[in-house]
């Protein structure tokens, strides 16, 4: 196992992370600014205000992408699995 693959396959497999986790870190995101917004109109300043609706948000997207992410892995690992040879060598 060369170099040149070692680099190949953590570079895949850092963008499948990124890939597979981006949903629902942009959802997270993106509520959490939301929220913050209206704590800072209203100034109600409760920390675990955020926390109910960033939850919510990220169990809905990953009902909706659940799908697609373990699609997505179960590509990579297949990938993986038929390709075991060639990496040990």
């Amino acid at each position: 196992m060369d170099a040149e693959l070692i680099v190949s396959l953590l570079s895949e497999t850092l963008y499948l992370i990124i890939k597979v986790s981006a949903p629902m870190l942009i959802v997270s995101l993106i509520v959490g600014l939301v929220v913050s917004i209206l704590q800072t109109v209203t100034s109600i300043q409760e920390q675990t205000l955020t926390f109910v609706p960033k939850l919510i948000s990220i169990f809905l997207v990953l009902m909706i992408a659940g799908s697609w992410i373990l699609t997505n892995i179960v590509e990579y690992m297949t990938y993986l699995f038929e390709n075991f040879n060639s990496f040990i060598r």
